[in-house]
């Protein structure tokens, strides 16, 4: 796995600084992907159930037996906009989710995936790459764990012919 000091010298090199702008949390195109223990810590955080904070991700995956399959979560969107994002700012900062408290950098394998962003070649001091580095890592860390609960999931469990399904790391569910 890539180091954090070569991720951190990455994200500083590249640079980045929060412009406020909000481009992330609205848009059709900007669905956030949740787990199942990100949709609880946001559940936590805002006291919301969790039917109120996401949704099936809305991609679905033809199966052998006429149906159709999905991983994961979507977080809902209230109009074009994020179902947290109110007044310019996230009423559920403390708990966000991964992709929000990384972006608009992540990693794949060892590339740094960078999204268009109007806060990129932004100044970042030293500490600010480090953490974000820390988080990037943390970040590919849970995705990984995520993974492999669907995998194990997907070992055991039989996917009902010409049913609609979502799959995570906590099971399959007939939507």
């Amino acid at each position: 796995m890539i180091k954090r000091s070569t991720l951190a010298r990455m994200v500083r090199d590249i640079g980045f600084s929060c412009t406020r702008c909000g481009v992330c949390c609205k848009g059709t195109d900007n669905l956030v992907m949740v787990s199942p223990q990100e949709v609880c810590r946001l559940a936590e955080e805002t006291g919301l159930e969790s039917g109120d904070i996401a949704t099936p991700y809305p991609e679905f995956v033809e199966t052998r037996g006429g149906g159709s399959i999905t991983f994961e979560w979507a977080v809902r969107k209230h109009g074009e906009a994020c179902r947290f994002y109110s007044g310019g700012l996230c009423t559920a900062y403390a708990a966000r989710p991964w992709i929000c408290r990384t972006f608009p950098f992540m990693l794949d394998n060892e590339h740094l995936i960078v999204s268009h962003c109007p806060g990129i070649g932004g100044k970042i001091s030293r500490k600010e790459a480090w953490d974000l580095a820390g988080l990037l890592l943390e970040r590919r860390r849970a995705e990984l764990t995520e993974e492999e609960r669907v995998r194990q999931v997907l070992s055991v469990c039989r996917i009902p012919p010409g049913c609609q399904v979502l799959v995570d790391g906590t099971g399959l569910k007939v939507l």
